[in-house]
């Protein structure tokens, strides 16, 4: 007799029979999603629209990630994914026939996204919002609003053009950033084209933010009309403003889950530090292109501290973000290459099982990152700026930061590293080495024969921005509001709001927001963010009156070389390169405005002999005409190729 089991068998599993539409359904998917890759930049672009156009790709890429657990996490994940892929999307920008054009930028970025949803299989999906993604945005938002006050009243040309004229930097990177967009691309890769937008030593200065912001420009100008230079100083408070939410986040990431009440201590000591140090000057100076690479470098930073769980997704980021730093401001990319590598050969176990996914990064990574320092250093000779001279004040401030905030925050690193998570001895480590790179800058300085200078300020930047970060094992030390029963906790809670009111006062109060009063981190009287916001653009200084009056009443002329001529060499300097700037002739202007000498009437006679063809000299004060009528009575030959326009500014 056969038993139950014999009779009735195994439980056998249901089969299901294939689906032979399903490869055909998901190819019909695949072909419709790839058409309005295109179907859609084609049809915003003549609809003004085109704006539109840079969100949507955020979205879509922070939708295909899956590192991060919160919405802030995923969206700045993918902006900083996007910021440092675009450096290198740049290079074919650069040699294929449409340049920056939204369509086909937008339609081949679109196109990446969907084969790659595609090969990986996986569909859009974004966390919710959450309250830990609230105090990060908003402290930024309040910092950028605070900063952009002086864009705002500045209602005219002469008030912008103060403004820019506290840094003449900025006028070389409107040019810059002009020139790429007029060119469809990077500069170096076509460098006799160049010579006719930009000066000599643009051609190879690093270009990776100027190529961004001229590709974001011109999405936006293709809505509105406007030329770059009047966006170029939101794009400059906006990239501040980036760097501003990158702390905010990789102080909060170091720190990991905060109760609420030290959430918002990190948020404001951060912030308070962000204030009152010298990253403000960032914005007043002209300095986009590092904003950018101390970006990249805390995130990359950020990254190596607390890996991303996927490593194919932690790799992407890592070789996007370091090869942005090279490409945008390679100062900071000998300390950048160390962090990753160190991370590599730590993680090199694990990444031997992706490792196609590796060699895929890895190997444009290595050719890409270093290409701009080896233009530079081969091609232009650029190591010499490295002994370039700082304001004394300047170099006082970045020893005030080593000796001041190093120890504080250094001292709180090593407390928490004797914890078991390992990211506060990462972050110790890349902040050491931080120091140790701003220190090997010094000592080259001083073995050349000069004082740490101009390059060693912009070092002690990167380990500023570290030490911000590492502000979370300070705020990591207070106490935390906890008890079983009520009194117990009613008392922690006090405590912990006490501390935390202390800590946030203090962090005021040495930073100087507490009144304005004089930040701990800087020389001057007051801190460089109360010298910005301060600003008086509703008088416009002199500079900025003679250019804006140059502007409106003298055109360019073809073949035509247009100086302005003032009281003092430096001041008509300055006039010249900003009027160069906004008529875009800062290549043929070159030989007559970027000379060795200010003292006057040297550099007048020197502006005659150096610059080549018809000259037109806009003479904006008395003592500058005499000068000149002296020296063509002494060089009458001269006279003939000399245009003399006087004119009548009223300041």
């Amino acid at each position: 007799m056969l038993s139950e089991r014999t009779r009735t068998g195994p439980q056998a599993r249901p089969t299901i029979a294939p689906d032979p539409s399903s490869p055909a359904r998901a190819y019909r998917r695949l072909l419709v999603a790839l058409s309005a890759a295109w179907l859609v930049p084609a049809t915003a672009y003549p609809l003004r629209l085109a704006w539109l156009l840079p969100p949507l790709i955020l979205l879509a890429t922070a939708s295909l990630l899956r590192g991060g657990r919160s919405l802030l996490d995923r969206l700045l994940l993918a902006l900083l994914l996007l910021a440092g892929a675009t450096t290198v999307a740049g290079l074919l920008f650069s040699i294929w026939p449409w340049g920056l054009h939204p369509v086909p930028v937008s339609g081949t970025a679109l196109t990446v996204l969907t084969l790659t949803a595609a090969a990986t299989g996986r569909r859009p999906a974004l966390p919710r919002p959450g309250r830990t993604d609230l105090p990060p945005v908003a402290a930024t938002a309040a910092i950028v609003c605070w900063l952009a006050q002086p864009w705002l009243r500045a209602d005219n040309l002469a008030g912008r053009l103060t403004l820019l004229a506290l840094g003449e930097d900025n006028f070389r990177h409107v040019a810059l950033v002009d020139a790429i967009g007029r060119l469809g691309g990077y500069v170096f890769l076509d460098p006799s084209a160049a010579r006719e937008h930009v000066v000599s030593v643009l051609v190879r200065y690093p270009q990776g933010w100027h190529l961004s912001t001229a590709l974001l420009d011109g999405h936006l100008r293709s809505a509105t009309g406007t030329p770059s230079f009047d966006t170029y100083a939101w794009w400059c408070t906006a990239t501040l403003g980036l760097l501003v939410l990158t702390l905010l986040w990789a102080a909060h990431r170091l720190a990991g889950p905060l109760h609420p009440l030290h959430q918002g201590v990190l948020t404001v000591v951060v912030g308070a530090l962000v204030l009152g140090s010298q990253l403000p000057r960032l914005l007043i100076a002209g300095y986009p292109s590092e904003a950018m690479g101390l970006t990249l470098a805390v995130a990359l930073a950020a990254l190596v501290v607390r890996p991303l769980p996927g490593n194919r997704e932690q790799l992407l980021l890592l070789g996007a973000l370091l090869t942005g730093i090279g490409i945008t401001y390679y100062l900071f990319l000998p300390p950048a290459g160390l962090l990753v590598l160190g991370w590599l050969l730590t993680h090199r176990r694990e990444l031997a099982r992706v490792r196609w996914a590796l060699l895929a990064v890895g190997l444009p990574t290595t050719l890409l990152a270093p290409l701009p320092l080896l233009l530079g250093v081969l091609g232009a000779s650029q190591t010499g700026a490295l002994d370039a001279e700082a304001g004394p004040g300047l170099v006082a401030e970045a020893w005030r930061v080593m000796l001041w905030l190093g120890p504080i925050v250094l001292l709180a690193l090593l407390v928490r590293a004797r914890r078991t998570d390992p990211a506060w001895r990462r972050h110790l480590a890349a902040t050491l080495l931080a120091v140790g790179f701003a220190l090997a800058i010094a000592l080259a300085n001083n073995r050349n024969g000069t004082q740490p200078a101009y390059y060693f300020t912009k070092s002690v930047h990167l380990v500023t921005v570290l030490l911000i970060v590492g502000t979370a094992a300070l705020v990591r030390l207070l106490p935390v509001p906890s008890g079983a029963d009520r009194p117990h906790r009613v008392r922690s809670t006090a405590v912990a709001t006490f501390a935390a009111a202390l800590a946030m006062g203090t962090a005021a109060a040495l930073c100087g927001l507490t009144g304005w009063q004089r930040s701990l981190l800087v020389v001057d009287k007051h801190s460089w963010t109360r010298t910005w916001v301060e600003q008086q653009v509703d008088q416009p200084s002199r500079v900025a009156q003679v250019c804006a009056t140059a502007y409106r009443r003298h055109p360019p002329q073809p073949g035509v070389v247009t100086i302005v001529l003032d009281r003092g060499g430096y001041r008509g300097y300055v006039e010249s390169i900003c009027l160069s700037a906004l008529q875009n002739t800062t290549a043929q202007t070159e030989r007559g405005t970027y000379l060795p000498e200010f003292e006057e009437p040297g550099r007048t006679a020197t502006i005659l002999s150096e610059a080549r063809g018809p000259i037109r000299l806009l003479i904006s004060d008395p003592l500058a005409q005499r000068r000149l009528d002296r020296l063509l009575r002494e060089s009458p030959q001269l006279r003939p190729r000399v245009t003399i326009v006087p004119m009548i500014v009223a300041y």
